[in-house]
């Protein structure tokens, strides 16, 4: 029983270190706003709303809002945030709030005054994040659901009308005391990532922000994780033609996930670590390599499997991070924690260089995804030793050659891993049966059609291959010829 009592407190100890971590690491506010030089598309079109003000007196003449709601917004509307703080001491005062904004959302329509009233809301709410609570102690009280009143608003053909409900969500979210029923937070996050398109959104930045502040929470992050939300980010982050902005942002998004024990130890599958080392490779942002060291760092530090570890560890070094890490390691940057995440990562991986065998780099390889012609597929004394290695874990790594034949659109890629189940077949006797087992043979053929001559070569050779049983005796009878 005292060992329970301890390893829970050690939990908490845990997760409150890593709290603590996120929340003052960059110096971030808590709606993530206050970032120098990243002002969102949305952002700048708040501020030109906010220069517009209603006519409230024209809405209450029409008798269009009551008098009750008339005479909050109009006082509300003129006074700066001293004020606001100041009217809104008063219980009364503090009901009514929630009653005029919910009840103006629901009743105007014309877009520039919507446009307004959720920006002047979502001002309110930034002034004071527990102002939460009054929109939450209204609903309750009014035994109403509170985010019916907002997601109805998607709905909405004006897409400012649409974000900017979006950032009041996540501040509600957030910031209130309770958490988001399970429901209602699948449906959110479900609708953020389908806003996660890498072309044609031009309110993305503004999605990455609602993400970064609803994955810092730990139950937002599991139930992010459950609709598998990361291919989404990894979507975006795969488009070369995004900018450092929302490279930041994302990168941020996967560096909190790791924060979660079970999340860090499947982030591999989901190949960010190849993506991240590129984008390390040719960003000269500090922000941008800021968070990807310290989310390669978790990589290595998060997951409780060592096994899962040294697998993170061997694909940073089959991504070839090495040398990137040793050129940053030599300049100055302006956060401390960048180098002292730098010297972390050269450390473990130079650590596990020193066993490193050829057929490990090359299992690393295939689980990227990313194949290239490195040394190890054309070497024939690599095959006759390890060929017969692609059965283990039951055929593991051909099943993910085989499924690269299927689903990569890249050209190189489909040309190495077609070479690569040629090899396997030449130098495995049962090699044949193994790739019909798995269906592999109609995937292979695919290839004799596809547009890109190089990968018709490669499997025209791989389909020679499967077609000659004795290797031994072709051999020779090419060499006899």
């Amino acid at each position: 029983m005292a060992q329970t009592t301890n390893e829970n407190d050690a939990l908490v100890r845990r997760l409150s270190n890593d709290i603590n971590q996120f929340k003052t690491t960059h110096h971030l506010p808590d709606d993530l706003e206050s970032m120098t030089g990243a002002i969102s598309h949305l952002q700048k079109q708040a501020q030109e709303v906010m220069r517009q003000k209603p006519k409230w007196q024209s809405y209450f003449q029409g008798q269009m809002i009551t008098k009750d709601d008339y005479e909050f917004i109009s006082q509300f509307d003129q006074l700066n945030a001293e004020g606001r703080a100041k009217m809104l001491a008063d219980p009364n005062m503090r009901s009514q709030c929630a009653k005029t904004f919910l009840t103006l959302m629901s009743k105007l329509f014309k877009q520039q005054t919507l446009r307004y009233l959720l920006t002047l809301m979502d001002e309110c709410l930034r002034e004071d994040k527990s102002r939460v609570e009054i929109f939450n102690t209204y609903a309750k009280m009014k035994k109403e659901q509170l985010w019916s009143y907002f997601f109805n608003m998607f709905a909405n053909q004006d897409q400012f009308v649409v974000y900017q409900t979006s950032r009041i969500i996540s501040k509600l979210a957030c910031w209130s005391v309770e958490r988001m029923s399970s429901s209602d937070l699948s449906y959110y996050l479900a609708w953020l990532k389908e806003q996660l398109k890498p072309q044609g959104n031009e309110y993305l930045q503004s999605v990455c922000r609602n993400l970064q502040m609803m994955l810092r929470i730990e139950q937002y992050r599991e139930a992010f994780v459950a609709i598998d939300g990361i291919p989404s980010i990894m979507q975006v982050l795969n488009n070369a033609s995004v900018g450092f902005q929302v490279q930041y942002q994302l990168t941020f998004c996967l560096w909190v996930l790791t924060f979660n024990q079970s999340i860090s130890t499947i982030m591999s599958k989901y190949t960010v670590i190849p993506r991240l080392a590129e984008i390390l490779a040719e960003t000269q942002k500090e922000k941008v390599t800021r968070m990807i060291v310290a989310f390669l760092r978790n990589l290595l530090e998060k997951p409780e499997s060592d096994k899962v570890i040294r697998e993170n560890a061997m694909t940073m070094i089959a991504c070839r991070l090495v040398k990137p890490l040793e050129l940053l390691s030599t300049k100055k940057f302006d956060d401390e924690d960048i180098n002292e995440n730098i010297i972390f990562i050269k450390e473990k991986l130079e650590g596990n260089l020193e066993d490193v065998t050829s057929f490990d780099e090359y299992a690393v390889e295939i689980r990227s995804g990313r194949l290239s012609w490195t040394p190890v597929h054309q070497s024939e004394k690599f095959w006759v030793e390890n060929a017969a290695k692609l059965n283990e874990g039951n055929f593991e790594l051909l099943k993910m050659l085989l499924r690269l034949l299927e689903q990569s659109k890249e050209p190189l890629v489909l040309c190495v891993a077609a070479h690569d189940v040629g090899e396997y077949v030449r130098h495995y006797p049962h090699g044949k049966k193994a790739i019909d087992k798995l269906d592999g043979k109609v995937i292979i053929m695919r290839l004799l059609e596809n547009p890109d001559s190089n990968v018709r070569y490669q499997g025209l050779l791989c389909v020679q291959k499967l077609m000659v049983h004795n290797w031994q005796m072709a051999d020779l009878f090419m060499r006899n010829r």
